[in-house]
């Protein structure tokens, strides 16, 4: 870690930016400063690529991919995407977003794994940078898994392909877990523990099918419950505590720090 200078001179509260990050649970250090070096950090609504800025605590304003980064009570939401409603802050053609769905305090959340316009199902939302990591690092292969409705059945084997991987033009998958929901092998529950980009609909088309449906019905511990499409509510302490591999004791312990 490079050496970093005394704060100016001053009575006003000065941290480092690196450390202002880590200190709100974005990541590690060392992990702040990469995030500051990739620009998706703002000051003040200006990007800053120095981690090493002595920033004011009181009077200046910070945000991480464009969403208010504070101090705030950590808030933890699943919501019941609806088919048809885009994951993204906002549209330049100003087609429905998540966020339409959510009422305006929870509209600084910021959504952790993206799906697609045509996907149902879960998806989660939070101002908890660290649960977001990871929830979405490959590192921590967390499970995923989608309800699929398929064009052709899902043969026995498709299924020995799903599992030991298939070859895509990003590289061949970790191997998926495939349980069959019905007799004639049309709908299938499949769990990846990755996160490219249409994944799932990209496996089958590998294997000549489609997915006429998709809905995510497990994100980690998180299930719909239920939820109708267009629902939310709060996560229980218990999976907040799952999602960070702690204990509801220690989550608790954690948020009284």
């Amino acid at each position: 870690m490079p050496s970093v200078a005394k704060p100016p001179a001053g009575d006003r509260p000065l941290k480092t930016l690196e450390r202002v990050l880590s200190k709100a649970g974005v990541g590690s250090r060392r992990e702040s400063r990469s995030i500051v070096a990739a620009g998706r950090v703002r000051v003040n609504e200006v990007v800053e690529l120095d981690p090493d800025r002595w920033v004011d605590l009181e009077r200046d304003s910070f945000s991480l991919d464009d969403l208010p980064l504070t101090n705030a009570e950590l808030v933890y939401v699943v919501l019941h995407k609806p088919s048809g409603v885009l994951t993204t802050l906002r549209d330049k053609e100003e087609r429905r977003t998540i966020y339409d769905l959510l009422p305006e305090n929870l509209r600084t959340l910021r959504y952790v794994g993206r799906l697609d316009m045509d996907t149902t199902g879960v998806l989660l939302l939070t101002n908890d940078h660290a649960l977001a990591e990871r929830m979405t690092n490959p590192a921590f292969k967390v499970p995923k898994t989608y309800r699929v409705h398929s064009t052709h059945p899902i043969t026995p084997s498709d299924i020995k392909s799903l599992i030991g991987g298939i070859e895509l033009s990003d590289g061949v998958t970790r191997p998926a877990d495939v349980q069959p929901v019905t007799a004639d092998g049309c709908v299938v529950d499949i769990t990846i523990t990755e996160g490219r980009n249409r994944q799932v609909r990209r496996m089958l088309e590998a294997l000549g099918n489609e997915a006429m449906a998709l809905e995510r019905i497990a994100f980690g511990p998180i299930r719909l419950d239920s939820l109708k499409e267009g629902e939310y509510r709060q996560l229980t302490d218990e999976e907040v505590a799952a999602c960070l591999g702690t204990s509801s004791q220690d989550q608790t312990a954690f948020a009284s720090q």
